[in-house]
């Protein structure tokens, strides 16, 4: 998703189907990129360890978000010329912003986690 591939509208209105805003709100909403930006909050981290984290993504769909992250400008990809080959992953400016609200989202779904039905 970049910018260039964004239709462009009026106002900004998430409601409105034409807004590009409806783009980045599903890229944000989507569980696994929540989740992903949250681990990187506390600094850069290599595939292996954002997939430690993120327990019960697959190496595949990780590999996914991460890139829908870095098209969007929310992670940075940085590879080091090494053997074997070295990758971080980190937030950009954006991403750290884009933190805030899904942060505060986890942690009230943590806090009244109870008050929802039980799923079996």
């Amino acid at each position: 998703m970049t910018t260039a591939h964004l239709p462009t509208c009026g106002p900004k209105d998430v409601y409105a189907a034409n807004c590009p805003c409806r783009s980045v709100l599903d890229l944000l909403a989507d569980k696994w990129s929540a989740l992903a930006l949250g681990a990187l909050e506390d600094g850069p981290r290599r595939f292996g360890a954002v997939r430690q984290r993120l327990q019960g993504i697959s190496p595949k769909v990780l590999t996914a978000v991460l890139r829908r992250l870095e098209e969007a400008r929310l992670v940075d990809r940085t590879v080091y010329p090494a053997v074997p080959l070295h990758v971080e992953y980190a937030l950009t400016d954006l991403g750290r912003d884009a933190t805030v609200p899904l942060a505060a989202l986890r942690t009230w779904v943590e806090q009244n986690i109870d008050r929802f039905p039980a799923r079996a």
